[in-house]
C-alpha cells in the first residue's frame, strides 16, 4: 500500500463527518464490524470518495477491505489517483497537483 499520509487521512475523516454525518472513532476503526457504515452509507461514500476526489470507483476495484478503515481508504485513493496524473478527469475539488501531493507527503 502506498504512503498513508496526515492531509489525506484528514480529508477522508471530514468527508464522512460532513458529507455522511459520520463520526468515525479513529482512523483504525473497522467501518463495517463497527456498524459505522452500512450498505446505504457505503455507497454514498463511493459517489463521495468520486465527487471529492476525482476517482472512478468501478465494480472491479471495489474490494470490501480497501474500504474497512479511514487507513484503507486512504490508501485506496492513493492507490487509484494514477488516473489523474495520467490525464483522468478529476473531480471538482481535486487536481492533479494536490493529489501528487497527497503522494509524496506533502501539506
Amino acid at each position: 500500500m502506498s504512503e498513508i499520509t496526515p492531509l489525506l487521512q484528514h480529508r477522508v475523516m471530514q468527508l464522512f463527518e460532513d458529507k455522511l454525518g459520520i463520526e468515525v472513532p479513529s482512523a483504525d476503526a473497522d467501518l463495517f464490524g463497527s456498524g459505522v457504515l452500512d450498505s446505504l452509507a457505503f455507497v454514498n461514500l463511493l459517489l463521495n470518495i468520486e465527487n471529492e476526489f476525482g476517482i472512478t470507483v468501478t465494480l472491479e476495484t471495489v474490494e470490501l477491505e480497501n474500504f474497512q478503515s479511514i487507513n484503507a481508504i486512504t490508501g485506496f485513493i492513493l492507490a487509484h489517483s494514477h488516473e489523474l496524473r495520467e490525464g483522468g478527469t478529476g473531480g471538482p475539488h481535486t487536481s492533479k497537483t494536490s493529489v501528487q501531493a497527497f503522494g509524496s507527503g506533502a501539506k
